[in-house]
């Protein structure tokens, strides 16, 4: 079953932030726009890059409205050790959650339970709650931040214009599509 269109499930977990322990839960995200980005374990190879490429694009992603919080089934223990020993890792200012029950990977249907660890998955959640944008990569398969902020930019135009839809490749200014028996067969 499709996440795309469903409400997050409620959830209550401990993360690290800016040099704190914090508790989060399904309620703080509502009301902005959220993305959660999901990695298999702190201390390894691909996740720095990802979770780096996020940290750089931290600030454009805040003037979005949009908060991140990264999920791994790691403890926000574990969080804090690495980013206290990482420089990569040290630059990250956004919320990271320790899931170390899977509850909120199973919740996003990422968990891989015979590993209890989490699949990459990236989801744009809207500031109701409701999955608007999904991407689940192998564990090999790293994410690009810049193709992230396209995709939030057009969930977040096609939620301010109803009517209209974003092509392949659109971009923030480019022109848009308005839906009509006029374009069937026209594109």
């Amino acid at each position: 079953m499709s996440l795309i269109n469903t409400s997050i499930k409620p959830f209550k977990a401990q993360a690290f932030k800016q040099g704190k322990f914090i508790e989060v839960t399904d309620a703080d995200t509502k009301g902005k726009w959220a993305v959660f980005f999901f990695y298999p374990a702190d201390f390894t190879f691909v996740c720095p890059t990802e979770l780096g490429d996020v940290a750089d694009h931290y600030a454009e992603l805040q003037r979005l409205d949009v908060e991140v919080y990264s999920v791994s089934t790691d403890t926000h223990f574990t969080h804090k050790a690495w980013h206290d020993s990482s420089e990569t890792i040290g630059k990250i200012q956004y919320t990271m959650i320790g899931d170390p029950t899977g509850t909120i990977s199973r919740n996003f249907e990422v968990m891989r339970g015979s590993e209890g660890l989490a699949d990459r998955g990236t989801f744009v959640v809207d500031p109701d709650g409701v999955i608007q944008a999904m991407e689940v990569t192998a564990e090999g398969i790293g994410r690009n931040a810049v193709d992230l902020l396209r995709r939030i930019k057009a969930a977040q135009y096609v939620r301010a214009h109803p009517g209209e839809v974003c092509p392949a490749k659109w971009e923030e200014g480019e022109k848009t599509l308005a839906p009509s028996l006029h374009l069937v067969g026209k594109i």
